[in-house]
């Protein structure tokens, strides 16, 4: 009966990551793949259409209060077009396991710059 409960809890709290600009995705997948049980390549998938509507609701408040640099935007959307569907197109192509750990790579690439970068 409470099987709805804990994927509820990890959409609300990445949600407000997300509003944040933290990248909530990054954690839903971290929750989909690593708790949940959900393959790489779906929850991905799954990311990308959670990430529309988190996008379009945080997205107000921060054009309110001036948190957009509107020369960058422009060739960071279109950059942004660009990965994403080179992206796209490699991460189809590849197998779950490979996928898995390019992300894994990342997560702690990411992770280390964090902890030892000003």
């Amino acid at each position: 009966m409470t099987d709805w409960l804990i994927p509820l809890l990890a959409g609300a709290v990445t949600g407000v990551l997300s509003g944040f600009g933290v990248g909530g995705g990054s954690l839903l997948l971290i929750y989909m793949t690593g708790f949940a049980g959900v393959p790489q390549n779906l929850a991905q998938g799954v990311n990308l259409l959670y990430f529309l509507p988190a996008a379009a609701t945080a997205l107000p408040a921060h054009v309110k209060n001036g948190y957009i640099e509107k020369k960058a935007l422009v060739p960071a959307i279109l950059a942004g077009l660009a990965g994403t569907a080179l992206a796209a197109w490699l991460a189809t192509g590849l197998d779950v396991g490979i996928l898995r750990k390019c992300f894994g790579v990342f997560l702690l690439a990411v992770g280390t710059r964090e902890l030892f970068c000003k």
